[in-house]
């Protein structure tokens, strides 16, 4: 099945999923005469009306939350990278620090967004701390996986030639390890931003969480669903974003992918 076919078959796919809505939703309504019917599952459509009515204000709020989201995503990427490479340099190291970085991840968000807010005492930093904090465990166990997978042979051969431990990662394993890495990137950057829309909820002024927060208090059920599918664009538009980055920076990997695609 080639690229243009998968995208035939995912709209078709995309077009049925919103028809079976709407029909589920008419049921709903109209069939079991569900007073809350509205609440539980709106009609596509009007989620659409009111994103066209309100995108200005959505659009506000996601920016605010995406653009937090972005930079801790950022600075967790980076801290996932150094993690990495430290450990892989040291086996020692990673037996010792590999164990702490499973455990911090058993501390869940909402207790921990909290805590982060009453020591910065920020919601903006907040938002950041708590974006890298879900970023960098993704980022540091996919590319540790990766730069151990590269052959001793590989970098037996450039140390016969008198490579220096810089040059076999520049060399080698740091072009070995990148499909690793935007892996790890692609899970961790959705994730970012709903870590991001969380904190929004625990008391921010702005945010597309807030306006899903406050929509609920208000009983506002058409611009909850519209936030709620505004927060979902801005997880997958995190996740392209990504892998537009991958394509651009290394568009020799599609190409390898493209060909093993083609051979099965």
């Amino acid at each position: 099945m080639d690229k243009k076919e998968k995208r035939i078959v995912a709209l078709v796919w995309g077009i049925g999923i919103i028809l079976v809505w709407e029909l589920l939703a008419f049921f709903l309504k109209n069939g079991l005469h569900d007073k809350m019917a509205s609440a539980k599952l709106p009609y596509p459509h009007i989620i659409v009306q009111t994103l066209a009515a309100n995108w200005q204000t959505l659009l506000e709020a996601g920016a605010v939350t995406f653009s937090r989201a972005a930079i801790g995503f950022a600075l967790g990427a980076g801290v996932g990278i150094i993690l990495a490479v430290t450990m892989s340099l040291s086996k020692t190291l990673e037996r010792i620090a590999f164990p702490y970085l499973i455990v911090s991840q058993m501390i869940p968000v909402l207790g921990l967004a909290p805590i982060i807010f009453n020591i910065v005492r920020d919601m903006d930093v907040s938002r950041i701390v708590i974006a890298a904090y879900i970023t960098f465990f993704p980022v540091a166990v996919n590319m540790l996986s990766g730069l151990k997978s590269v052959e001793q042979d590989k970098k037996d051969l450039l140390y016969s030639i008198a490579a220096s431990k810089t040059k076999v990662y520049y060399k080698l394993m740091f072009p070995f390890s990148m499909s690793y890495l935007f892996t790890g990137l692609k899970i961790a950057a959705p994730m970012a931003v709903t870590a991001s829309i969380l904190v929004d909820m625990l008391g921010s002024k702005s945010g597309i969480g807030v306006k899903i927060l406050y929509s609920l208090y208000s009983n506002s059920t058409n611009i909850f669903w519209a936030a709620v599918v505004t927060s979902a664009l801005m997880g997958i538009l995190s996740y392209y974003i990504v892998v537009l980055a991958e394509r651009v920076l290394f568009p020799w990997q599609n190409v390898s992918l493209r060909k093993a695609g083609a051979r099965t």
